[in-house]
C-alpha cells in the first residue's frame, strides 16, 4: 500500500475522569486537551503537527498536487454580490490574491474596468484578514464591512467610502455575521451586535454616522431564547423596519416597525416555520414554509401583515423546493431546486409564471440580489466544474457577467451525474457522482464519498478546488444528499435532526454500501470526507462502521456530543442536535457521539473490518464555531485505540491563524489541500494520481 510508513504517534497522557449525566457514567480520558491555551496542550499540538508533517511530507507526489491545486485556486471566483443601480459590488478573488477583495463593477457595462475597493489581505503581513460580510448604502457611496483576523469571524464593523476606497475611523466590535440596514439617505444604519464578551443575546441597534457607537440605542432585543438570531432590513423609503428572528433551526419570527410612530406589529411569531421577507414596491415579498413545507412565495401588506392576510404569489411544489425570491421591477425571481439542482423562475404578481432561466447547467443559485428601481438582478451561480460566477438579469435576458469562464486548458471537462440509492429504511437518497469525462468509476479506482446532512443545508453543486483536482487526476468524487438537509424541503430536514439523527448516518453508510454493490467502489479504495457537521458525520461513520472505508478526512469536526454546548457558540446548535442537559436528548447524543463510541478493536491485517480507517483530522486554533478540542480529543483517543498506526495512521493537523474555513488565505487553502489529497491518494493506493 505504501513505500513509507510513519513512526508511532507521540504518547498522550490519559486521565481517569468519569462524569455522571442523568445517572449514566461517562468517561472522558482526554479532558485536559480541552484547554487549548495551556502549555502542555500547546506542546502536545506541536508534537502532533510534527508527527503529521513527517508522515505527509514524505509522500512522493506532493509537488504534483501542489501544482494542480495552485492552478485551480488561482482561477478567478466570486463569493457574493450586491447591486445598487449602475454599481455592482462583488466579493471576488483573482489569481494572485490571498483573500476575497471587495470589487466595484458596472452593472450596465461589462467592458467597464473593475476597481478594487478593499483588499483585506494587504492589511496584515500574513494575509489572514478577511471580509466576513458587507452591505452597500442605497446610493452605493458607502459600504458597511465586517473584517476579522486569523479566521475568527469576530467581525469589526467598518465603513468604506467608495469614492476614495478608504475606511473611516469608525470601529464597532462584536458584530459577528452582522446584519445592516441603511437609512435611505445613507446617514446611518441599523445593525446587529452582541454584548461585549457574550456569544448570545444578539440585538439590533441604530448608529448615526459621526456619533460615538458607545451610545447607539438598542432598537430590538425581544429574544425568545438567548441563542435567537435577529436580522434587520429597512424599506426603500425608510418608513418600515423589518426584524426577522431565527429561533433554533426550524422557526423564524418576524416583526415590523413603523419607524415614525415607533409602533411594532407582529408578522409571524411562535410558529414552527421558516420565513424570510424583503421589501417590495407596496409591501413585503417573502418565502415561507408556513402551510407549505417545500416553500411558497407570499406578498404581505403593511396594513395587514399577519399570516391570515398573506397572498400566495408562487404556490408550493411537491416536486421542488423554492428558494428566497428577489423582486426586479415588476418581476419576482424565484430559485427552484429539484434534486439539489437549481433554475430560476420569473413570476409576475398579476400574470403568474413568465419564464424559466435554466441555461446554467447543473448549478446552485447561491444568491440573487436585485435593485427594484433599476430593474436589474445579479445572480451568484456555482457548479462543480467551474468557479463561482455572477450572471446578470435585466428583465429580458440573462448573461454571464463576471469573471470570464475558464478555458479547457485551465480546467478539464468533468462529468456530473445525479443518481439515487436506497437507504437502510428504503428512503431514496440523491447522489452526485463527479469524474473526468474519460473516466468510469470502478472497484479499483479511488473514490471519495462526501456528505453533510444537517441544518437545512442542501448538498448542491459548488466549486471546490479539491474536488476538481481529485477528479482531474482521475479519481471519482461522490456527494450524498442526506436527510437533515433541505434537498426535499423541511420534512427532509426534520427527518435527520434531533431524535432522527441516526437516519443521516444510515443514509451515509448506505451510500458507501450501494457504491460497492454497484461495482463503483471498494472499501479498500474508498475515502470518506466531511467538515463541521460533516465532520460529525464521518466521525460517526468510522466508529459505527469502521469497515466502510480505508481512509477518512475529518475537518473542523464536532465529535464530543456530551460537552459540545459548553464551547464557543455551540448552544446555537442544541435545537438541531438536542441538549445534553435534557435526559431524553442526552440519550440521543450519547448513543452516536463519536468520542464516546471508540473502543479498541482487535487488529487482524487479513480482516480490515477489525481496524479503524486511517484518519486525518484538520482543525485550527482560531475556529470560533467548533472548538478544536473536538479534533484533539478524538485524535488522541483513536491513536490509543488503533493498534495498526503504521498501516492506518491517525494524524492531526492544527493550524494557527485560521478558523472554521472562512477567511483562510489562498496559500493556506492550497497547503491544506495538498496535505489532504496526498493523504487520501496514499491511503487509497493511488499515490501516482
Amino acid at each position: 500500500m505504501a513505500d513509507h510508513q510513519p513512526p508511532s504517534p507521540p504518547a498522550t497522557r490519559r486521565e481517569d475522569i468519569v462524569d455522571v449525566y442523568h445517572g449514566v457514567p461517562v468517561a472522558d480520558p482526554y479532558r485536559w486537551l480541552e484547554s487549548g491555551d495551556s502549555p502542555e496542550v500547546i506542546e502536545w499540538v506541536a508534537a502532533q503537527n510534527q508527527h503529521t508533517r513527517q508522515a505527509l511530507d514524505a509522500r512522493p507526489h506532493r509537488e504534483r498536487w501542489h501544482e494542480r491545486l495552485s492552478a485551480l485556486v488561482a482561477l478567478p471566483t466570486v463569493l457574493a454580490c450586491a447591486v445598487r443601480a449602475d454599481r455592482c459590488f462583488v466579493l471576488e478573488r483573482d489569481h494572485v490574491a490571498e483573500q476575497f477583495a471587495l470589487v466595484l463593477r458596472s452593472s450596465v457595462d461589462p467592458a467597464a474596468p473593475p476597481r478594487v475597493l478593499l483588499a483585506p489581505a494587504t492589511l496584515v503581513s500574513d494575509g489572514a484578514m478577511a471580509i466576513d460580510w458587507f452591505e452597500p448604502s442605497p446610493d452605493g457611496a458607502l459600504v458597511a464591512i465586517g473584517l476579522s483576523e486569523g479566521g475568527t469571524e469576530d467581525s469589526v464593523l467598518h465603513v468604506l467610502d467608495v469614492g476614495t476606497a478608504s475606511l473611516s475611523e469608525l470601529r464597532i466590535t462584536d458584530t459577528r455575521a452582522s446584519s445592516v440596514a441603511w437609512l435611505p439617505d445613507s446617514t446611518g444604519f441599523w445593525y446587529a451586535r452582541y454584548p461585549a464578551g457574550d456569544q448570545y443575546h444578539r440585538h439590533i441597534r441604530f448608529h448615526l454616522l459621526g456619533t460615538d457607537p458607545a451610545g447607539d440605542p438598542v432598537v430590538f432585543d425581544r429574544l425568545p431564547t438567548p441563542e435567537s438570531w435577529p436580522e434587520v432590513k429597512v424599506s426603500p423609503d425608510g418608513a418600515h423596519l423589518l426584524v426577522e428572528v431565527q429561533v433554533g433551526w426550524s422557526r423564524v419570527d418576524a416583526h415590523l416597525l413603523q419607524v415614525r410612530t415607533e409602533t411594532w406589529a407582529t408578522i409571524v411569531e411562535g410558529v414552527e416555520a421558516q420565513s424570510s421577507f424583503h421589501f417590495g414596491a407596496d409591501g413585503l415579498v417573502g418565502l415561507t414554509t408556513l402551510d407549505a413545507p417545500n416553500g411558497r412565495v407570499v406578498a404581505v401588506a403593511f396594513d395587514q401583515p399577519t399570516s391570515e392576510a398573506w397572498i400566495t404569489v408562487v404556490p408550493e411544489r411537491h416536486d421542488a423546493v423554492l428558494g428566497r425570491p428577489a423582486t426586479c421591477g415588476s418581476d419576482v425571481l424565484v430559485p427552484v431546486s429539484r434534486s439539489a439542482v437549481d433554475c430560476v423562475e420569473i413570476w409576475s404578481v398579476g400574470r403568474g409564471l413568465i419564464d424559466t432561466l435554466d441555461a446554467f447547467g447543473a448549478v446552485t443559485v447561491q444568491q440573487i440580489d436585485a435593485d427594484d428601481s433599476a430593474g436589474l438582478a445579479m445572480l451568484v451561480v456555482s457548479s462543480f466544474d467551474s468557479p463561482t460566477c455572477v450572471w446578470r438579469y435585466d428583465g429580458r435576458s440573462v448573461e454571464r457577467w463576471c469573471p470570464d469562464a475558464p478555458s479547457e486548458s485551465d480546467l478539464s471537462p468533468l462529468t456530473v451525474r445525479h443518481l439515487c440509492y436506497p437507504s437502510l429504511d428504503g428512503t431514496e437518497i440523491g447522489l452526485f457522482v463527479i469524474h473526468r469525462a474519460d473516466v468510469e468509476p470502478s472497484a479499483e479506482r479511488p473514490i471519495i464519498l462526501n456528505g453533510y446532512g444537517g441544518f437545512s443545508i442542501t448538498e448542491s453543486p459548488a466549486w471546490v478546488p479539491n474536488i476538481a483536482a481529485w477528479c482531474t487526476a482521475g479519481g471519482v468524487w461522490a456527494i450524498a444528499g442526506l436527510r437533515g438537509g433541505l434537498e426535499h424541503g423541511e420534512p427532509w430536514h426534520h427527518a435527520g435532526r434531533r431524535a432522527n439523527k441516526q437516519n443521516v448516518f444510515d443514509d451515509f453508510h448506505s451510500a458507501a454500501d450501494w457504491l460497492v454493490a454497484q461495482g463503483m467502489a471498494s472499501a479498500a479504495h474508498l475515502g470518506l470526507v466531511g467538515g463541521s457537521n460533516g465532520g460529525l458525520l464521518v466521525g460517526a461513520a468510522l466508529t459505527q462502521r469502521p469497515d466502510l472505508a480505508r481512509a477518512v478526512w475529518c475537518a473542523v469536526p464536532l465529535l464530543d456530543m456530551v460537552r459540545f454546548p459548553l464551547f464557543h457558540i455551540a448552544r446555537l446548535w442544541t435545537d438541531e442536535y438536542g441538549d445534553p442537559d435534557v435526559p431524553e436528548e442526552f440519550g440521543w447524543l450519547l448513543a452516536y457521539s463519536p468520542y464516546h463510541s471508540v473502543d479498541p478493536l482487535p487488529d487482524h491485517p487479513a480482516d480490515p473490518s477489525t481496524s479503524y480507517p486511517a484518519v486525518l483530522f484538520t482543525t485550527a486554533e482560531g475556529d470560533t464555531r467548533v472548538d478544536p478540542l473536538h479534533a484533539r480529543k478524538m485524535a488522541a483517543l483513536l491513536q490509543h485505540a488503533s493498534a495498526n498506526q503504521r498501516e492506518r495512521p491517525v494524524l492531526l493537523l492544527q493550524a494557527g491563524r485560521a478558523g472554521h474555513g472562512v477567511g483562510k488565505p489562498a496559500s493556506m487553502r492550497v497547503a491544506e489541500g495538498v496535505d489532504v489529497l496526498s493523504f487520501l491518494s496514499w491511503q487509497l493506493g493511488s499515490d501516482s494520481m
